[in-house]
């Protein structure tokens, strides 16, 4: 395999202006990817540079900036080095500090148009799915590293994840490539090292080609693990309420597995990683507890709570924030999300004689009474908050659309029926995204 033309084959859906930032360690795989980025560049005529991250974990990385500095100007490339500082913590490795650390440097170094260019190859892939099969991992861990994935504020690429490392050694050697050697990597103490150092090199010697046979795993994990995800987003929709609770009725009509995956993809779209066992307490504790009960299950900082029927994640440290008047045209943010008024000809949602600088946005306004369009007279606004299926610590935080003392909308729920224009007919559009 000619690794200059695999490389090209992983990154032909460049776009001509795409720019390329290198994560270069100085190591072996780090330095043929910057050759190898360095020489598309030229013959591209792409913009290229490297980011060199200093951890400062052990006093022989000292030299490492300048010799990235050095390697990086004999192929055409600037390298900037930044340092961080590794903040360790109960229960984080040191490698996962690291890794954390050094990530967050590169999402901040990146440029508009840019990719984040890393050197893992087929060996990192078969070291992380078997680590993943350690820790009992389901398909997404054992879907292991993907050739691409979301970076902010761009992508991440990782064109030579199909080249084995002997390959790349092989490369570098030819090409009269300088790399550095980190003495840590021969620390057996390193669940990653000991697969690399102990296990990987007899596995390969009986069978040579294990490393692809474990990437063709993956791949086919990270199949399944696509459609556990669009399973998921078909599912979820009709669980959810206004309000965002997720329906336990509905959730008893699936399948064990299937009830899994869409909580498992209601708690990601939160940034929430569940292992089996807190799913498994999240049904038994909360979906099965007594009706009268109010039990909630905490997952980190996060817990999940349930009210009439559904389950709930309730936002951390979300501070609703009045607006004394609104414009047209801009959003505007009171807090707990944000709005926006539009004039247009049909479809609106509010009547067009409001005027927006009359309008002000509210929280808890005691005593109001509301009818909503549709509804025949008019009710507290605690009494439809319970129609509605708002828990007792959403209600705070609805904003409430105000015309001096009258009640315009429920913002995210119902307009009032005064406000409400017939079909068809002009007014104003009135948009809403949650925080």
């Amino acid at each position: 395999m000619d690794l200059y033309t695999e490389f090209c084959r992983h990154t032909a859906d460049l776009t001509p202006d795409t720019g390329l930032l290198v994560a270069f360690s100085g190591g072996l795989d780090s330095t043929v990817l910057l050759a190898l980025a360095a020489r598309l560049a030229r013959e591209q005529g792409r913009a290229v540079r490297a980011v060199h991250i200093a951890h400062g974990l052990q006093a022989a990385a000292e030299p490492w900036p300048a010799h990235c500095a050095r390697v990086a100007e004999s192929l055409g490339v600037a390298c900037e080095t930044i340092r961080v500082q590794v903040e360790l913590g109960p229960r984080v490795s040191l490698e996962a500090a690291a890794r954390k650390a050094r990530y967050h440097a590169l999402a901040g170094a990146m440029q508009p148009g840019e990719i984040l260019l890393t050197g893992h190859h087929l060996d990192d892939q078969a070291e992380t799915l078997l680590l993943a099969l350690k820790r009992g991992a389901g398909v997404a861990g054992l879907a292991a590293m993907p050739m691409r994935k979301p970076f902010d504020p761009g992508e991440q690429w990782r064109p030579l994840l199909a080249c084995s490392r002997q390959q790349l050694d092989t490369f570098a050697r030819e090409q009269s490539l300088s790399w550095v050697e980190d003495p840590s990597n021969a620390d057996d103490d390193f669940d990653r090292n000991f697969l690399r150092n102990r296990i990987l090199p007899p596995l390969l010697q009986q069978w040579p080609s294990f490393n692809r046979t474990l990437a063709r795993s993956a791949e086919l994990c990270a199949e399944q693990m696509e459609l556990a995800a669009e399973l998921a987003e078909t599912d979820l929709p009709g669980l959810l309420n206004p309000a965002g609770g997720v329906s336990i009725t509905g959730l008893q009509t699936l399948s064990r597995a299937r009830r899994h995956n869409v909580l498992r993809h209601w708690l990601e779209l939160e940034a929430i990683h569940s292992s089996r066992r807190q799913l498994q307490a999240i049904w038994q504790e909360l979906a099965l507890a007594r009706a009268d009960a109010e039990p909630e299950v905490r997952l980190g900082t996060r817990c999940i709570r349930r009210y009439q029927g559904f389950l709930y994640l309730p936002s951390n440290g979300v501070t609703p924030r009045p607006l004394a008047n609104l414009g047209a045209g801009e959003w505007q943010h009171c807090g707990v999300g944000q709005l926006r008024l539009g004039p247009v000809t049909q479809g609106a949602d509010l009547v067009a004689d409001l005027a927006p600088e009359q309008l002000h946005i509210a929280f808890q306004v005691p005593g109001l009474r509301a009818r909503p369009a549709g509804r025949s007279g008019s009710r507290p606004l605690k009494k439809l908050w319970q129609e509605y299926g708002i828990p007792p610590w959403q209600r705070p935080q609805i904003p409430l659309l105000m015309q001096g003392t009258e009640l315009v909308a429920a913002i995210g729920l119902f307009v009032c029926k005064d406000y409400t224009p017939e079909p068809d007919q002009p007014g104003w559009r009135l948009e809403w995204k949650m925080e």
